[in-house]
């Protein structure tokens, strides 16, 4: 089953499907639906009912129960968009075989190397077989890993139908790299008990604990004259905005933080004289720390508002998703089996909170319980993104055995 995983991935990571965070529209980007479309082929091919693409590029489809049990149905979830922040456009994956423990060259031309002095975890898969970039794109394992785990999943199932399981739901959606992936997700067509994203990073991870968050876009108004005349008179956007940055605790930067703690982080900086523009996201895995980090921000833009003049700074701040745990710890129990079914496989349980988001903290609010499993991939979002494929076939291991253990139920 390595090579059909394989193939699938290296098909889907050639498909552009990057995010767009400016856009209005669902999906993001018309090119989600290129790789939509083919992945409604592939599910009518394998004889799924119900498949279904809607004008919001969600693909949803059911395998049907071939059990006499009464099994919970049970879902999973993968997005097909990659991150806005890196091109996505021209991917060229490599495979190194039998992986040796040096550096990897991913690109000659431009000296780009893949080495474990840098990413030291890369060691842990010596002697596999391990997919990269080539040094000029992101890789796409995050997410088109999960949709071709699942589908491999799906495909098993289809070829053995002797293996008994309950009804199997299986969901791909846009743009959840850009946190709109449940915006318009059906959870009642779904029609789900549990979920699962398979969106995860290195193998082993299980993860029911993630941000809460929150987007605050900044606009600071200035009054541009000539630096000839400009005393008294100039009021330089730009001083501003660093101004109100540097109110914020450095020490709550992302690259001081880690596990629990939570972060601001300035994502993005335009500016002129006249005007300037700050993107912020706010994050805390606790929502008491969270909402004062939400009104430590309110009162930084106070306070500089009370220094230059009213309107100075205008702030729009808005929550974007919770911590999906209180919902979790209802249903601890697909945890529990998502656990179990990793130790059956022999892998290595990893449970630990998730530093960001995914699918499956909104959708949890939104009535369906969805904690998160592992793709395999390392380094997302960037040119040293790679996933070893052992760790693929081991994510396609974890979901056969969830069903298995759904369906003989838990002992």
């Amino acid at each position: 089953m390595q090579s059909k995983v394989y193939d699938r991935f290296i098909r889907y990571t050639k498909i552009d499907t990057q995010s767009d965070p400016q856009s209005d529209t669902c999906p993001s980007t018309k090119k989600q639906f290129h790789l939509a479309k083919e992945l409604v082929k592939e599910l009518n091919g394998m004889g799924l009912e119900e498949v279904s693409l809607d004008e919001f590029g969600y693909v949803m489809a059911t395998l049907p129960s071939n059990t006499d049990k009464e099994v919970p149905v049970i879902g999973f979830i993968s997005h097909m968009d990659t991150s806005p922040d890196f091109t996505g456009i021209g991917v060229n994956p490599q495979i190194v075989k039998n992986y040796d423990g040096n550096d990897i060259t991913l690109n000659k031309k431009k000296n780009i190397v893949l080495s474990p002095i840098d990413f030291p975890e890369i060691l842990k898969y010596v002697g596999q077989d391990i997919i990269t970039t080539d040094g000029t794109t992101l890789l796409g394992a995050d997410d088109k890993a999960g949709i071709a785990e699942i589908l491999c999943a799906m495909e098993f199932l289809t070829e053995n139908p002797h293996i008994k399981h309950g009804t199997i739901k299986i969901g791909f959606t846009p743009d959840e790299e850009i946190g709109m992936s449940a915006e318009k997700f059906n959870v009642k067509k779904f029609a789900a008990d549990y979920a699962y994203t398979v969106d995860g990073g290195e193998i082993g991870e299980l993860e029911y604990e993630n941000f809460n968050a929150s987007l605050a876009k900044v606009t600071v108004s200035g009054r541009n004259v000539h630096p000839g005349t400009a005393k008294n008179q100039m009021i330089n956007s730009m001083m501003i905005a660093m101004e109100l940055h540097a109110m914020l605790p450095v020490n709550e930067r992302p690259e001081f933080t880690e596990n629990y703690e939570g972060f601001f982080m300035l994502m993005g900086f335009n500016g002129s004289v006249e005007e300037s523009s700050l993107a912020y996201i706010i994050r805390d895995h606790d929502m008491d720390k969270f909402r004062k980090k939400n009104e430590l921000f309110k009162k930084c833009v106070e306070f500089i508002n009370s220094k230059y003049g009213k309107n100075t700074v205008k702030l729009d701040l808005k929550d974007q998703y919770y911590n999906m745990k209180e919902k979790i710890e209802k249903v601890k129990h697909i945890i529990d089996i998502a656990e179990q079914a990793m130790i059956e496989v022999g892998v290595k349980p990893q449970i630990k909170p998730i530093r960001g988001g995914t699918d499956g903290s909104r959708l949890s609010f939104m009535g369906l319980p969805t904690p998160n499993i592992f793709t395999g991939g390392h380094n997302y979002h960037g040119k040293f993104e790679y996933i070893p494929i052992q760790s693929m076939q081991k994510s396609i291991d974890v979901i056969l055995k969830i069903i298995e253990i759904f369906e003989r139920g838990v002992e």
